[in-house]
């Protein structure tokens, strides 16, 4: 059976994967606005006591991936800080401003982890060679990467994902990215060994954001129908 990973924001999302018959969540903050970003030890320590294994996205701010050594340090010390709280991984990326991997920024991310999971985001997706970024990955011990084959959505990124996998680099291949239920089976045919989605359905929120509020028309919530769904889509045959 092919581990799935559900993206959430808080608690309740965590509780609702695992209801659904999730192998792990992937903790952010600000999913549909920004793509995520790093929650906050509150809710890291909240989520960890759901029961389910957690790992918190580590991303300091909207934007790239290129980071000042400024950067780099706050980057590791909310690393350091998401293992103490309990989470099982850590979920990176760094690259240089040429768009290749910046693999001294990522190693330090990766000492600060100690001996959590380190997971190197869809920042992969951006770069000119992933078989070679792949490679670079393992070498300094990277033990999954997030992507979605370089293209919007998994589904369109079969070939880059069976050249990841046919690279047999010993970092495990997690497909990313505008995934559904319907789009598992595609992605389990290349061999991933995982799949990632958030699973979201949008409710109604309460109440008024006001002057400064932000301008969403709604709060997204992980939906465990959904995660059920992508739950039975794993167990089709490769």
């Amino acid at each position: 059976m092919t581990t799935l990973e559900i993206a959430v924001q808080d608690a309740a999302g965590a509780a609702g994967a695992l209801a659904g018959g999730a192998d792990r969540v992937e903790l952010c903050a600000a999913l549909g606005a920004t793509g995520g970003l790093t929650p906050s030890p509150a809710t890291i320590a909240a989520t960890v006591a759901t029961g389910v294994e957690v790992h918190a996205l580590i991303r300091n701010r909207p934007g790239g991936f290129v980071y000042s050594p400024d950067e780099v340090r706050v980057l590791a010390d909310d690393v350091r800080r998401a293992v103490d709280l309990g989470a099982a991984g850590v979920v990176i990326g760094a690259l240089q401003p040429d768009g290749a991997l910046d693999a001294a920024a990522t190693a330090i991310l990766l000492d600060a982890a100690g001996d959590a999971d380190v997971t190197f985001h869809r920042a992969i997706d951006t770069v000119s060679d992933p078989v070679r970024t792949l490679h670079q990955l393992a070498d300094i011990g990277v033990l999954r990467v997030l992507t979605s084959g370089g293209a919007p959505k998994a589904g369109d990124g079969l070939n880059t994902l069976a050249a990841l996998i046919a690279a047999d680099t010993g970092v495990e291949v997690m497909a990313g990215g505008g995934v559904t239920p319907t789009s598992i089976p595609s992605l389990l045919a290349v061999g991933v060994d995982a799949v990632h989605l958030s699973a979201k359905a949008v409710v109604a929120d309460p109440g008024a954001t006001g002057p400064g509020g932000g301008t969403a028309s709604g709060l997204e919530v992980t939906d465990p129908a959904v995660v059920a769904a992508a739950r039975a889509a794993t167990y089709t045959k490769r």
